[in-house]
């Protein structure tokens, strides 16, 4: 029996075995990315408050509106930021961009017997301020605000009327006090000076909503999957094995002729 071998007939069965090399690189990578499909779970960013609490107001001549129970939303933030957590950085969603008083702080009263507010500091090109404008108290405090008879007059409403001072006033009104019964950020204003930026926000609690830090500076790095990864490593270790075994043959090679296989 004979059988003629040629270069050519050599260069062909490499480029098969490469060929099938890669397809099974292929088949593989198709293999781990089906059983390797990694899950996540999703986390709730829920936890809004609903607003409950009590509102009083005492001395001459005021009158307040005591909000009891549960006006919806009023311990929620809009826009942009998670939920829960406590000690974050609280999502006021811009509400202070326009306060001028308001230098990021806010005032740590969780602990404090009596935390108070005054109404009519200076700020806003006049005393049309909340002074501090952002605080922080404990889920069941009773936050009092207390005029100081200057730029009046004034009023404290929350954003979603949670709790409500009555009338525009100055000495003769307030102080004016409510308890917080729901985790949240609450948002008031002075009504009469909205439009100069009066306005402030009181922090509940540990559940409310915080800012998305994103973890970290600059871009993330594009990751390559491990499928991926596995397949290029196959086909490149397949392709050069065929190259440099055709390389060596076709240049050190020869053509045989017939020969006789016992």
């Amino acid at each position: 029996m004979t059988r003629e071998t040629t270069r050519r007939g050599f260069v062909r069965g490499l480029a098969g075995a490469g060929t099938a090399g890669a397809a099974a690189g292929t088949a593989t990578a198709q293999q781990e990315t089906a059983t390797g499909g990694g899950g996540g779970t999703a986390t709730d960013g829920g936890g809004g408050a609903a607003g409950g609490g009590t509102g009083t107001a005492a001395g001459g001549g005021g009158t307040a509106a005591g909000g009891e129970g549960t006006a919806g939303g009023g311990g929620t933030a809009g826009g942009g930021g998670t939920a829960g957590g406590g000690g974050g950085e609280p999502d006021f969603s811009g509400w202070f961009d326009d306060v001028s008083n308001f230098d990021g702080n806010v005032v740590d009263l969780r602990g404090e017997e009596s935390p108070q507010v005054s109404v009519g500091v200076e700020a806003n090109d006049g005393y049309f301020g909340f002074g501090p404008p952002a605080v922080h108290i404990e889920n069941g405090a009773t936050l009092t605000w207390t005029w100081t008879g200057r730029g009046c007059p004034h009023n404290v409403v929350e954003q979603e009327e949670v709790f409500d001072s009555g009338e525009p006033g100055c000495e003769g009104v307030g102080p004016f006090e409510y308890t917080f019964e729901e985790d949240g950020i609450y948002r008031y204003v002075c009504e009469p000076h909205l439009q100069l930026g009066m306005k402030g926000a009181v922090v509940v609690g540990t559940d409310y909503p915080t800012v998305d830090t994103g973890g970290g500076g600059g871009p993330s790095r594009p990751t390559v999957p491990d499928a991926a990864r596995t397949l290029g490593v196959a086909t490149s270790v397949a392709m050069a094995a065929t190259l440099g075994l055709a390389y060596f043959f076709i240049k050190f090679g020869g053509d045989y002729g017939e020969f006789d296989e016992e």
